[in-house]
């Protein structure tokens, strides 16, 4: 369950119940919907992508030189 993120679904008379996880991934699907969630963190995903798409890439020294700041 943990090496693998499985996911196993709990049926009940034949039909899907409960799921079992593992805590990792529990955890990692938690986050992914407080992202999703937050305005903020997708509008600067959503423009990251953009940029990404249109191959505006900032040189590495400019990255590394804006979180030391």
């Amino acid at each position: 369950l943990e090496q693998h993120q499985e996911v196993i679904a709990l049926t009940r008379n034949g039909v899907p119940a409960a799921v079992l996880l593992s805590m990792e991934h529990f955890r990692g699907l938690v986050e992914t919907i407080e992202i999703l969630a937050d305005p903020k963190a997708m509008r600067s995903l959503r423009r990251s992508l953009k940029q990404m798409e249109r191959r505006e890439w900032l040189p590495d020294g400019e990255v590394f030189a804006k979180e030391s700041a």
